[in-house]
């Protein structure tokens, strides 16, 4: 068996992939109808959205197989995404870089492959359009003109959902993208034991910034803070902005290992090394947290208020603290 290969630009590539906010979401119609008529114009028992992460190939949309995901060393996807072109095994066991691989040789006993690189606008391929058969076979001129088009409806959905869930000004998640991810992401930590912390963040005098150095430079401000929280969470936590100067964060982690003490220290060292280019203003922001236990886990709703009071109280005893203030 030949491992699938990785791409020079992988890193790049991930990138991509992973700002689409997709991955781990729910299966949705717009894909499936998709898989439905590639499978039912192409013919095959198995069609899918796979997209293919650093370590796997996890499928969007998933027919004629019951697994969510794969390895990616084992997957044909991960060679079909080396080419621009649609990538065609016809028989997989006469084919030396598949005749042992256990998909081939095990179930789902994959003879036929064919896989539409998703290209995005940005050049980068993050997975494909793909129909499999348990028989030998090959496509017509037209079969691949099919496979061809459909693939480009689903990249064409795929940047939609980007589109639909990125805040434009900071390249950071908005609040439909946070609340879908962050929803995800809890999910995910019940089934897994694992909890999570919510961080609310505000940015502070935001409107005296606005008044005194004009909106342009309050944009200037909002897209500087949230470059400062890129560099505080890792790049897999979900981090968004979620309203005018509103920011959150989820971060999942072991129970009883809360990495709150950490994050807010890297972030007030990031601040501080940003604050260091004098611009007439300081940046400074107010922030709560929320615990999510999932033995008895909260929904998001849920989190989102706790944290958000706790912001305000640190607001409040900020302002309290600040010179001048006699109350």
């Amino acid at each position: 068996m030949f491992p699938a290969p990785i791409p020079v630009d992988e890193l790049a590539r991930l990138d991509a992939l992973r700002g689409l906010n997709i991955l781990d979401t729910e299966a949705e119609e717009r894909f499936d109808r998709i898989t439905r008529l590639a499978r039912r114009l192409l013919d095959v028992p198995i069609c899918l959205v796979s997209l293919v992460d650093a370590e796997r190939q996890w499928f969007k949309s998933c027919l004629g197989l019951s697994a969510s995901e794969t390895r990616r060393d084992i997957s044909f996807c991960g060679h079909a995404i080396m080419q621009p072109e649609i990538f065609v095994v016809e028989d997989a066991l006469a084919d030396e870089r598949f005749c042992d691989n256990p998909l081939v040789v095990g179930d789902p006993n994959i003879r036929f492959y064919a896989g539409y690189p998703l290209t995005l606008s940005s050049g980068y391929r993050v997975g494909t359009l793909c129909v499999i058969d348990r028989r030998p076979r090959q496509l017509s001129a037209d079969d691949l003109k099919d496979l061809e088009d459909l693939g480009k409806l689903v990249v064409s959905e795929l940047e939609s959902v980007q589109t639909a869930t990125l805040d434009v000004l900071t390249g950071l998640s908005n609040l439909r993208g946070f609340e879908m991810l962050a929803r995800q992401t809890l999910a995910k930590c019940v089934r897994e034991s694992r909890d999570a912390t919510l961080f609310f963040f505000d940015l502070d005098h935001f409107k005296d910034i606005n008044d005194r150095f004009g909106h342009p430079e309050g944009n200037e401000a909002l897209r500087r803070f949230a470059t400062v929280l890129k560099e505080a969470f890792r790049e897999y936590d979900v981090v968004a902005r979620i309203g005018g100067d509103e920011f959150a964060a989820l971060v999942s982690h072991e129970h009883n290992q809360s990495p709150a003490v950490g994050i807010l220290g890297r972030l007030h060292l990031s601040l501080g090394r940003e604050n260091l280019n004098p611009v007439g203003y300081q940046l400074a922001y107010s922030t709560g947290t929320a615990r999510f236990n999932p033995e008895q886990p909260q929904t998001l709703d849920e989190l989102l208020k706790e944290a958000d009071a706790h912001m305000f109280r640190d607001k409040n005893a900020r302002r309290q603290a600040a010179p001048g203030n006699s109350g």
